[in-house]
């Protein structure tokens, strides 16, 4: 029996192929960031980029598996970190208003994106000496973006319809 608690169910068990996209999907988004960051000599990769995956793969018609999402959120949180940072310090106080921002900004811009709240922490833990504004770039946009591609391939094969469910909002006005 599934039943929960409150009444729910426990969702489907996934597909064998649903299962393969997980494994395929998340090994090669991070060995591509791996890959890039020693052949680049810039980083690509970074933790949250890890919960990224799961969500990409395992749960890739969730809105908070669509591009917009996963970029936008990482964008927006790396800022809010970095801002952070750089404007108030890297005191306890500072990163945990920093997480709280960050998910009042991914709400408001709908963006929302649960592995870049991570971000703030993952940037002010590390501090001036090792991010710059140059973060903002690589790893957090060129990742977003690397891993939002794999996902384009990996979600695509073997389905009627297409992923992502949505790209809109970048560059046109909504209500």
């Amino acid at each position: 029996m599934n039943r929960l608690r409150g009444g729910g169910s426990l969702p489907s068990k996934p597909s064998y192929l649903q299962l393969a996209k997980g494994f395929i999907g998340g090994s090669a988004g991070i060995f591509l960031l791996s890959v890039l960051g020693q052949y680049s000599g810039v980083p690509w990769l970074m933790a949250p980029f890890g919960a990224t995956c799961v969500i990409l793969f395992a749960a890739p018609t969730s809105p908070l598996a669509q591009p917009r999402n996963v970029i936008g959120g990482h964008l927006i949180t790396a800022f809010v970190g970095i801002a952070a940072l750089y404007g108030a310090g890297d005191s306890l106080v500072v990163m945990s208003l920093a997480v709280g921002g960050a998910i009042v900004l991914m709400q408001f811009c709908r963006a929302v994106h649960p592995p870049a709240g991570a971000n703030p922490i993952v940037i002010i833990l590390a501090g001036k000496s090792v991010v710059g504004f140059s973060f903002l770039i690589t790893p957090v946009l060129a990742g977003s973006v690397a891993l939002v591609v794999v996902a384009a391939v990996v979600n695509n094969y073997g389905v009627k319809q297409g992923w992502p469910v949505y790209w809109h909002g970048f560059g046109r006005s909504e209500s």
